[in-house]
């Protein structure tokens, strides 16, 4: 009975950390999934990383039971910020690409989040990638590897937290215009040429011209750049992945 205690014990703090960053997981952790879903994804979860886990440091108790639920909460929130931050970065550079080859509002609202086709695209592309690179086995790895870097029942520094969320805020807007890199450089283009035709033939509608041409652009620009878009980013998860704490560039 006492080695059951003690099992159940440390799997139940384990389950904590877990399934607050199972919730935020991408793929693992979608709207489109099921509560259900995500729960028996959380539990697996800690089947996994249980065994490896440190065991915990306080007995059982009710002043225990809810220091460990803050702290252990607490660190699972913030390994799962920082992937889902990876997310938006994606996303906005979807947006960002939308918005310059002027394909916004094309399925806009078709999806769970409100984002153009453009990022939809960009979105599940990357999910599909990170869930075939091995996303489960590199996220066990991160949990397991978590517990020395956010120990069982302590909070981070609140300074520390603050600096690393700002870093990781900046890394993710930078990577995300730096994803849409050459969609902004194919508007600058067009706006210019389309200026420069307009100021040489005032008559000529160049709206109704640039109009397809900036679309199939756009579309053209999609198809060609995804592969390096996508691995540049897979490179960016699997960077984070390994040192959550690592200073970015």
């Amino acid at each position: 009975m006492e080695m059951a205690d003690a099992a159940l014990w440390q799997g139940f703090v384990v389950f904590l950390r877990i399934s607050a960053l199972v919730s935020l997981l991408p793929a693992f952790g979608e709207q489109s999934v099921p509560a259900k879903v995500k729960l028996a994804i959380a539990m697996a979860f800690t089947f996994i990383i249980a065994p490896a886990a440190p065991p915990p440091p306080f007995s059982m108790d009710v002043d225990t039971l809810v220091w460990i639920c803050l702290t252990e909460i607490t660190a699972g929130l913030l390994l799962g910020i920082g992937i889902r931050l990876l997310v938006l970065a994606l996303q906005t550079a979807g947006s960002i690409a939308a918005q310059s080859t002027s394909l916004a509002q094309i399925l806009g609202g078709a999806v769970a989040e409100p984002v153009p086709a453009m990022g939809h695209i960009l979105v599940m592309g990357g999910l599909a990638l990170a869930v075939m690179a091995g996303l489960h086995v590199r996220v066990a790895e991160m949990a397991i590897l978590s517990y020395d870097m956010l120990p069982m029942g302590q909070f981070p520094l609140g300074s520390d937290v603050s600096e690393w969320g700002v870093d990781r805020i900046r890394y993710a807007f930078s990577l995300a215009f730096t994803l849409a890199a050459p969609f902004v450089i194919l508007s600058v283009l067009y706006n210019v040429a389309l200026g420069v035709i307009n100021k040489a033939m005032p008559q000529l509608m160049v709206a109704f011209v640039g109009a397809p041409l900036i679309t199939a652009g756009g579309l053209l620009v999609l198809a060609l750049a995804s592969p390096l878009l996508l691995s540049t980013w897979i490179d960016a998860l699997h960077s984070f992945i390994a040192n959550p704490l690592k200073a970015v560039p």
